[in-house]
């Protein structure tokens, strides 16, 4: 039998502990066989040697995270808990981890990630920027929260955020209404990130008289974007032609990021995504920068990061087989040539 006594200093108990010792409760949960009491600002560990150890190993990395971080969430704990380092891959407060914009109440918009800084970084060296990864690692509400922060600081006279307008494999039909009625439900996410950062009446304001716009990639063609922040979002959904479009657009004083999930692809069978063929060629010009998210950089609830990462390794197996049954033809058709 083990008896370990913790002194908590420094950080706020509630924020710790969590409303009626919710955080703390989580720690109880996934280490039933020992006995953990808290009075103010001790905390003490009784049980077998070992798992006290643990237990405490896990409580002082929890205590430390939110001295880092300056918060310590629900969904952090539980990574925590079952294994994972959620505070390994999160950047310190620092000058490189400055603030990118204040949002709505104030609210401080930071890269969370190292790859979300990278994000911001290459961003500020380069014109053009391609910003890759799954669902849920920030590339497009970080990439907006850069668009608002060159708006305010006026190194740019207005927001451009376009997507292709493609189902993620439904088939919606007719929609009622105006065009715009039509088509805001396929731009959604580009709202909902711009009213994290802008209260609603100066977002309509600016939007009314088109400081900020919000359409389709088709409506793009012919126009020529200068003094802007342009964003393609979902730029997997784009044709090869679409996106040489899009980029053929920019103007001397203008600043572009592509976003998008190759592995999340909603166009119709027969037709190619040219995102993966516009990296391939443009990635390595001077000016045009290229970041990789991974499933390490999501900020969603925890399970999105497991569900990636279960979709990646069922992919590769698949992949694999696949190579290996193209293999075997080949030996066979030789074969029968011999």
């Amino acid at each position: 039998m083990s008896e370990i006594n913790l002194n908590v200093e420094g950080v706020e108990l509630v924020d710790l502990f969590g409303q009626n010792d919710k955080k703390l409760n989580l720690l109880r949960q996934a280490f039933p066989e020992i006995v953990i009491t808290s009075r103010g600002s001790q905390i003490k560990l009784v049980g077998d040697k070992k798992v006290t150890q643990k237990a405490k190993s896990k409580f002082e990395m929890m205590v430390r995270a939110l001295k880092k971080h300056g918060e310590l969430t629900i969904q952090s704990i539980e990574e925590l808990l079952i294994g994972e380092n959620p505070f390994s891959n999160k950047l310190a407060d620092s000058p490189g981890n400055s603030t990118i914009v204040h949002g709505r109440n104030g609210k401080a918009i930071k890269a969370k990630t190292v790859n979300q800084r990278r994000l911001v970084q290459s961003c500020e060296d380069n014109d053009i920027l391609f910003a890759i990864g799954p669902a849920g690692t920030g590339k497009t509400y970080t990439a907006v929260a850069l668009a608002v922060r060159a708006l305010k600081n006026r190194l740019v006279k207005k927001i451009i955020l376009t997507r292709p307008a493609v189902e993620a494999g439904e088939n919606l039909g007719f929609l009622p209404g105006d065009l715009k009625d039509k088509v805001d439900p396929y731009l959604r996410p580009l709202y909902d990130a711009l009213d994290d950062m802008i209260p609603a009446e100066k977002l309509n304001q600016l939007m009314t008289n088109r400081v900020i716009e919000i359409a389709p990639l088709a409506f793009m063609r012919g126009r020529t974007l200068d003094n802007a922040f342009v964003i393609l979002d979902e730029a997997q959904n784009a044709s090869s032609v679409q996106i040489k479009m899009f980029l053929t657009r920019l103007g001397p004083n203008a600043k572009c990021i592509l976003t998008g999930d190759l592995t999340q692809i909603d166009l119709p069978a027969r037709q190619r995504s040219g995102l993966g063929k516009a990296i391939t060629i443009l990635k390595d010009l001077d000016g045009i920068g290229y970041v990789q998210l991974s499933e390490e950089d999501v900020v969603r609830h925890r399970l999105v990061k497991s569900i990636i990462k279960a979709y990646r390794i069922s992919d590769e197996a698949w992949q694999k087989e696949k190579q290996e049954r193209k293999e075997e033809r080949e030996k066979e058709m030789k074969r029968l040539d011999d």
